[in-house]
């Protein structure tokens, strides 16, 4: 080879080494920018946010509530953990079911709902039910409701999405759920996730099912299983979630068990590796606000998050009681819960800052009279 040649071969393989690596940054930069774009529209507001020296309001009850998961299991090191999985430290997600069994999301009342914080540095997860038949402010309604400002709060859901489009934003339902959470609880919302329920089924049947054990006959009387071992389809464990036979406190009790068996299901060596292929097939099918990497770091998180860090918890029950209020809407009296809201947000701002609920040693195996499900 002369030397001539090999000077065009040298400049040939400089050219291609510049132009793959032009393409390898390209495709870099192009994934980041994919990565980067939330799946849906983000929430249009900035919460309410609580002062930093929050304290109990005099008169708030002490009582833990409905605790189902405890104790925590943290990492000692010298310094302060960074969060792990490239999270943020906190992130606060209202995860809402709707009650629809259509494939769209123009109606659905918010059937389930709860707040979820997620964090990234002990690493932890705390979920926390809101009862749908509280009777709260709905932000941006007033107009097409004849100055009707006050509905349940599954409502709100409804009245933001498509179907009814009582406020402009895109981010529809859950946006105005979430603003009504902040409204009247003080609630800061980071994110969003809104499945209905034919999706839950789809996802349930992804995942070739969930298992549950049913231990003792308080739990038969409230799922509606006999005691032992289910193996459930999607249609079966809807049908869980949804039993409110022994109350709205015991369905989400049900809900709480269904969750904890999608959760550990999902994080079963046989579908882990199938996670990033289920979020893409249903992607189209959930609303919600992520970015495919703010997915991509839920997913590490679950990877390595210990069963004993997932907690579930309810707002005590006896500070509710049964009442109806008249609903010009429907022009009749409505069932909902009487409960003071100053005391419901002093649970909420624990909560978020993450000093309720505390954790305890307790091992309950299955739901217990009082609402307690354990994660196993």
């Amino acid at each position: 080879m002369t030397q001539t040649q090999k000077a065009i071969l040298a400049f040939l393989l400089f050219t291609i080494f510049v132009l793959l690596g032009g393409i390898g940054y390209y495709a870099l930069q192009t994934y980041r920018v994919f990565a980067s774009q939330p799946l849906g529209p983000a929430l249009p507001f900035t919460p309410l946010a609580l002062p930093p020296t929050w304290t109990p309001s005099p008169g708030a009850p002490s009582s833990l509530g409905q605790v189902t998961l405890v104790p925590t299991i943290s990492f000692p090191t010298g310094t302060p953990s960074a969060p792990i999985c490239s999270g943020p430290a906190i992130m606060n997600i209202v995860m809402i079911g709707a009650d629809t069994r259509a494939d769209s999301y123009l109606y659905g009342l918010g059937d389930a709902i709860r707040l979820v914080r997620v964090d990234f540095v002990t690493p932890k997860v705390s979920v926390l039910e809101f009862p749908r038949d509280l009777w709260v402010e709905i932000p941006e309604i007033a107009d097409n409701l004849d100055g009707q400002d006050h509905e349940k709060l599954n409502q709100a859901y409804l009245y933001g999405q498509p179907g009814f489009k009582y406020w402009d934003d895109p981010s529809g339902g859950p946006g105005l759920l979430s603003l009504t959470l902040n409204r009247n609880f003080g609630v800061q919302v980071d994110h969003y996730v809104a499945i209905n329920m034919r999706t839950f089924v789809h996802v349930v049947d992804a995942v070739d099912g969930i298992d549950i054990n049913i231990t003792d006959k308080d739990a038969a009387n409230s799922t509606g299983l006999p005691v032992g071992q289910h193996h459930l389809d999607g249609t079966e464990a809807l049908k869980v979630a949804r039993n409110r036979v022994e109350g709205t406190f015991a369905r989400a009790d049900n809900q709480n068990i269904v969750f904890c068996a999608l959760r550990k299901k999902l994080t079963s060596p046989q579908v882990v590796t199938k996670i990033p292929a289920l979020i893409d097939s249903f992607k189209d099918n959930i609303i919600t606000d992520f970015t495919p990497e703010q997915i991509r770091q839920l997913a590490c998180l679950g990877t390595r998050l210990p069963a004993a860090n997932i907690a579930f918890t309810s707002f005590p029950q006896e500070l509710f009681s049964q009442t109806r209020v008249f609903d010009p809407v429907f022009a009749k009296k409505v069932f909902i819960w009487d409960v003071d809201f100053t005391i419901l947000s002093d649970y909420v701002a624990r909560f978020q800052a993450g000093t309720w609920p505390e954790p305890r040693i307790t091992v309950p195996v299955a739901p217990e009279a009082d609402g307690e499900v354990v994660c196993e």
